[in-house]
């Protein structure tokens, strides 16, 4: 495994199916810049929404929409408007859309969940995943203090980032360190995959495609397929099925491209 420098802007990543989530557009630590070098620069025949793409949570908190949030819809809707099957699967903090679910805007299907099956004939159920998570389902003020004091921690994350910049040291994300030794965050968050496997498991099909706790991860939990996309606020990251069938986490942060793939020549079309 090696870390890979970006593709080259005039040069596409080719693959099947890109699965992005917790974008959460209208919120001032959504890294749109990051998501827009991504979306263009990859090609892909199926683009998945897997919930909490616009944030009307932090709109309704404190109004902000810059205009590269714009931009990021533009591209998600030109790419739906050419070759692109764009299907957009709501979460928590965009669950108003799910008054839309059978419903198609601008070339965009609207679902509640979706079973995707990958090119070598692998069912996954596609969902934003925030059903399996007791705190936004039992206290929603709860969620909401977890929410402000996120806010804070992302704010700290970004004077952290702006001193090691000073220094050309790489982006580094507290918020993602924090969950990795907090014992109650990874008692959370490993409860949180196992009862989405279970789901799959009890849905009959072979893995599950979710988002929600931004922590992008793919494993195997008795047989079923666990693979979460991750997010756009903490570490830039989407789930890849590339041409052959293979689902991957990529990396893409500080407009370059972080991959763990064998060889070059893999990702600039070849696969």
């Amino acid at each position: 495994m090696v870390w890979i420098p970006t593709v080259r802007k005039q040069q596409k990543l080719k693959v099947r199916s890109v699965f992005i989530s917790d974008i959460h557009l209208g919120f001032k630590g959504c890294q749109a810049d990051s998501l827009l070098h991504f979306l263009h620069s990859v090609e892909t025949e199926y683009l998945f929404l897997v919930g909490d793409i616009v944030d009307f949570w932090a709109i309704m908190k404190n109004p902000t929409w810059p205009q590269k949030h714009t931009n990021v819809i533009r591209s998600i809707l030109g790419k739906a408007k050419h070759e692109t099957k764009v299907i957009y699967v709501p979460g928590n903090h965009d669950d108003s859309m799910r008054d839309y679910v059978g419903h198609k805007f601008g070339n965009v299907e609207i679902h509640r969940d979706y079973v995707h099956t990958t090119v070598d004939g692998r069912k996954l159920l596609v969902m934003h995943g925030d059903e399996f998570d007791l705190i936004v389902k039992n206290s929603r003020w709860l969620s909401n203090l977890g929410s402000y004091l996120y806010d804070k921690l992302l704010s700290l994350n970004h004077i952290v980032n702006g001193i090691r910049r000073l220094f050309n040291s790489s982006y580094w994300s507290l918020a993602a360190y924090l969950k990795h030794k907090v014992k109650n965050a990874v008692d959370y968050i490993g409860n949180f995959e196992d009862a989405l496997a279970h789901f799959a498991e009890e849905r009959g099909v072979d893995g599950v495609v979710c988002g929600h706790i931004h922590h992008a991860e793919i494993r195997d939990i008795n047989g079923i397929l666990y693979c979460n996309d991750g997010d756009w606020v903490e570490s830039c990251t989407s789930l890849i099925e590339y041409n052959d069938g293979q689902l991957e986490i990529l990396h893409w942060e500080n407009n370059f491209e972080q991959s763990t793939i064998s060889e070059l020549e893999e990702i600039l079309g070849t696969r």
